[in-house]
């Protein structure tokens, strides 16, 4: 028998054909139809907002750089309130992803440290934002404090999941030595969980620099004030340039957390940074040489 055949036999469809499953998309989908009746969504309401939307953008260009020094000074506001919040947050999660370990933890430790990871991914970081505005005032501290807790919950959990999934025969291994507690984490959790939680350090500074813009909008600093009032000007091709100055941003920090990505885990050098090719190709240079 074939190899395709052999697959044909143990999973001939490739979705469940058991009335279950039928009767569970049948409802799902009267479900969604139900909802958008409710939502007075029509193919009317998309058409005007189509026309809406063209003369909208005809508005925006040519995008409007003229107040360069007002747009820089939200950017590079909305820079420092994401890597400051990155990196509070990180450090912040830290421990209690560690303490969240059902594996590593008994459960009188790790359910009260999973509380406090639920409860900062509860609401939305402008949810936050609007809370911490009250508390401490119009400006950047409301938004990286807003940030910072959106980061708690976001690595918390992260970090905690990959810390359950760890092989725990070396964590076994470690402890069959002797070694104390904190040799244990050092040697036998942190390099299995290292890569992945470089991973989600750079994927939560991507996040946080596109949260900045939204928690600005209600007061929280960063360039998301100055947006919201170039809407409320009408002045729609400074709201342009905002936007593309906006994307060039992310694809800056995207090629940022690539390279800290390339470095930690790939332990390429700086040089081999620029010269491309994968690590491999960097150590034939490195042999060649």
């Amino acid at each position: 028998m074939s190899a395709t055949q052999a697959t044909a036999s143990v999973a001939p469809y490739a979705f469940p054909k058991h009335r279950t499953a039928q009767i569970t998309f049948a409802l799902l989908a009267v479900y969604v139809v139900y909802a958008a009746a409710q939502m007075d969504v029509s193919w009317e309401r998309v058409r005007a907002g189509l026309d809406h939307a063209a003369r909208f953008f005809s508005r925006m260009f040519p995008p409007n750089f003229e107040r360069s020094e007002l747009l820089w000074k939200g950017l590079a506001e909305s820079l420092q309130i994401a890597v400051l919040a990155s990196a509070l947050g990180i450090v912040l999660a830290l421990p209690f992803g560690l303490l969240g370990a059902r594996n590593l933890m008994p459960a009188w430790v790790s359910w009260p440290a999973r509380l406090v990871v639920v409860l900062a991914r509860s609401f939305h970081p402008v949810v936050v934002a609007i809370v911490f505005v009250k508390a401490v005032g119009f400006g950047a501290l409301a938004g990286i404090l807003a940030l910072t807790v959106a980061s708690i919950g976001f690595i918390g959990k992260l970090f905690t999941e990959a810390i359950e999934e760890v092989s725990i025969r070396q964590v076994e291994a470690i402890r069959a030595t002797g070694a104390p507690f904190t040799s244990v984490l050092a040697f036998g959790v942190l390099p299995q969980v290292f890569s992945r939680f470089i991973g989600f350090a750079t994927y939560q500074l991507d996040s946080n620099l596109r949260n900045s813009t939204m928690v600005g909008i209600v007061g929280a600093g960063g360039i998301g004030g100055t947006l919201f009032a170039a809407f409320q000007r009408f002045d729609y091709d400074f709201v342009a340039a905002i936007l593309i100055s906006l994307i060039a941003l992310i694809m800056a920090g995207e090629l940022v957390a690539t390279a800290v990505r390339r470095i930690f885990i790939d332990n390429v050098t700086l040089a081999g940074l620029f010269r491309g090719g994968t690590p491999e190709s960097h150590e034939r240079h490195l042999e060649d040489d």
